[in-house]
């Protein structure tokens, strides 16, 4: 099993979700998040003063998908998050050793 997590921009989260059913994915896991890359920011008026706003919203994405999924859930991820443009987010995929059902108590490996 893998952890799947995406950056990715407040509005293409309906898409990413869409994409990952599609890819036989269930479960997730979404996150406001605040952050910057190469993007750095941008500067912003109210009440007629500038303001750099260094740290942008974005939405963190998480899944466990079994290892014959990582590949097709990163695609589907890429596929559906991609605008073109600096600050379309990043993917992390990390290991999962095991998980655990609270209500049961059963383990998934």
């Amino acid at each position: 099993m893998m952890l799947v997590k995406a950056i990715v921009r407040p509005n293409r989260v309906d898409a990413v979700k869409d994409a990952l059913e599609k890819t036989g994915v269930s479960g997730l896991t979404v996150t406001e998040v605040r952050g910057h890359g190469k993007q750095k920011g941008h500067t912003a008026v109210y009440r007629g003063k500038e303001y750099n706003i260094t740290l942008l919203p974005k939405m963190k994405i998480e899944t466990v998908v079994p290892d014959d999924l990582v590949d097709d859930a990163i695609a589907a991820i890429a596929k559906a998050a991609r605008t073109g443009e600096i600050g379309d987010g990043r993917i992390f995929v990390l290991p999962v050793s095991r998980s655990y059902k609270i209500r049961t108590g059963e383990s998934d490996s």
